[in-house]
């Protein structure tokens, strides 16, 4: 496996960062929506992979972002966190999914 050097990464970063950071509250991105806006198709395992490294008191509202089924990819006890703080929104799981017909937000 080819790694990319250190400042490609720290830039899919920031664009990462900036993008989640435009996703307006009440609404939600999946991780392929969130790679797309950064500028970086067909890199949602990226996104993951950064919102993972994300410190815990982020401001950056890494809980609105749902996988291509509208669901939280995240285990316990992260799971009931994220679901916490989107109901907060007013975003509504039902079955464990969101509707992204409804919710999804696109720039």
């Amino acid at each position: 496996m080819v790694q990319k050097p250190m400042s490609a990464n720290n830039d899919a970063t920031s664009r990462i960062c900036l993008a989640l950071a435009q996703v307006p509250t009440g609404r939600v991105v999946t991780y392929g929506g969130l790679a797309e806006m950064a500028g970086l198709p067909r890199a949602a395992r990226l996104v993951g992979q950064t919102l993972r490294k994300l410190p815990r008191d982020t401001t950056l509202p890494w809980h609105r972002v749902l996988n291509a089924q509208g669901r939280i990819s995240i285990p316990e006890p992260g799971y009931q966190r994220q679901k916490s703080r989107l109901e907060a929104e007013g975003i509504v799981l039902i079955h464990g999914k969101v509707d992204l017909e409804r919710f999804l937000w696109q720039p």
